[in-house]
Parts: C-alpha cells; structure tokens; sequence
C-alpha cells in the first residue's frame, strides 16, 4: 500500500492510496479520512461510502464536504472507486458501463469478469485491508452511498450484515432488476437475467427474501431528482413495510441528484450512523 496523497483536514488528514488488489487483478485507488482520534492512536467507528457513476475515490472527499462532521464524531471514512481502471482493464464508450461503472457486483462474463470482481473487493478484500491498518472497530463499521453506490450500500448490507451495522444512502438505485441503468449492467455483467441471477444484486429483492435486518434504513431522495425514474423509492418502501424493516425515507422538495444534495444532508448520515 503506497500512500500517494495526504492533506491536513480538520485536525484529520484526508489521504489516498494506491496499492495492488488481489481481487481486481489491477492497481486500485482509495480514499481515507482520518478524523484526530484515529491519528492519535485510539480507535474509532469506519463508514465505507460508496460512490455512483463516473466518480472515483475522490469523488466524495472533494465534494460531499463530509470531513468536518467526521472529525468531531470520530468517523473514519472509506472511499473506494467505482470500478477497476487501466488501459488493460475492458472498458464501454457508454458512461453507464465499465469504467467509473461496476455497479459493486461481480461479473461471470467476459471481457468484465477478469477485472470486474466489485463486490468481493470492497467486502472482503479493502475490509480486511483496512481494518488490518488503521484504528477501526470491527464491531463499528456501516455503509453507505449515492446512486449506484447507494445501490451497492444496500445489497451488501442485506448480502454481509455481519460486517455492516447500518446503512443508508442518497438517492439509491433501489431495484436495478427494473430500471435502464441497472438492466444494462446486469446483461453485460451477468448475462442473461435467466442464468445470471439478477435479483441477487436488487436490493427490493434482498430484503423481500432476507427481511428486515437492520434497527432503521436513512434514505434521503431529492424531489427533483432528473434520474428519479431510474431510482424507484416507492419499491423499497412497499417492500420494508411489507418484512416490517424501519425506514426513513425523507423526500426534498427542490433537491435533485448532485453532491449540493449530499452536502445537504450528508451531517444527518453521518450522526445516523455514529448513534446505532
């Protein structure tokens, strides 16, 4: 792991690293936020943040302005990018497909699936990996995410609840099974939606199968959102009352799908996240 990057932030320091994944089978970036307990030695709570399509491992650190509340609470924050990158990496000239577009899923279908193995990475992989080196509490890690981030924040919360505490998102993609974004994916990841199992990665699907699993789900889903088609919160609300999980589904008049709208509410996660 060769840190490539630190800047003193809040009496924290917001890092980035780059080192060889196993799992990608390519040189990875990552972010990490380390509020001042962390640097002092002690050890403290860590959120994975998952971003949405086109962005990176910096994406969230510039723009969602969420260091200064994660210094005071003791938050350590995780960022890693949306995809495998490289000129050896496969890659689609549509902006909602390879690179800057794994949809945190592990693809069976080539050319994606030599790279594309999103999913084990961030749970397996990068956990271990970050837990091995900074002060973090196993016992103290949740997930969350924007968009297609919001999408994976889900599943992999309702796929490992044994590794995540809580989970929230922005504007997630809540059944990718029924929408462009996600069919589109899946086909090319997946294959065929007959043979390829796609209602493992529809977060509606994992919690109609799995039930509720967690003390309470933070959603928070712009009004004016230009993708809200793509989005469909309406399912996941129909499905945890249907299982009797809690959620809070908070709708802004006003906001759409940018990073003004996480830096609206992005102290709100971040306290969610330190009470549970």
């Amino acid at each position: 792991m060769k840190q490539i990057q630190s800047n003193m932030c809040f009496d924290g320091e917001q890092r980035m690293y780059q080192w060889s994944s196993n799992t990608l089978n390519n040189e990875a970036k990552f972010s990490v936020y380390l509020p001042p307990k962390a640097l002092h030695g002690q050890v403290c709570m860590a959120l994975f943040f998952l971003a949405g399509l086109t962005c990176n491992e910096e994406t969230f650190a510039i723009k969602a302005h969420a260091q200064k509340i994660a210094s005071t609470l003791g938050i350590i924050l995780i960022m890693p990018d949306t995809s495998p990158r490289g000129d050896g990496v496969a890659d689609d000239e549509d902006w909602d497909l390879g690179q800057g577009a794994g949809f945190y899923i592990n693809a069976t279908q080539t050319p994606w699936s030599e790279h594309f193995q999103m999913e084990r990475y961030i749970v397996d992989e990068l956990y271990e990996h970050v837990v091995k080196n900074f002060p973090i509490n196993r016992q103290k890690i949740g997930i969350m995410g924007h968009s297609m981030g919001g999408h994976g924040a889900l599943t992999l919360a309702w796929k490992y609840p044994e590794k995540f505490k809580t989970v929230s998102a922005f504007a997630p993609i809540c059944a990718p099974t029924q929408c462009d974004w996600g069919q589109k994916a899946f086909q090319a990841y997946l294959g065929d939606e007959s043979t390829g199992d796609w209602s493992a990665h529809d977060t509606v699907a994992l919690i109609q199968q799995k039930g509720a699993l967690f003390d309470e789900v933070l959603i928070d889903q712009g009004e004016n959102d230009q993708f809200y088609s793509q989005l469909n919160p309406h399912l996941l609300k129909q499905v945890c009352q249907k299982v009797g999980q809690r959620l809070m589904l908070r709708e802004h008049a006003g906001y759409d799908h940018s990073y003004y709208f996480i830096q609206s509410f992005i102290a709100d996660h971040l306290r969610f996240h330190s009470k549970s």
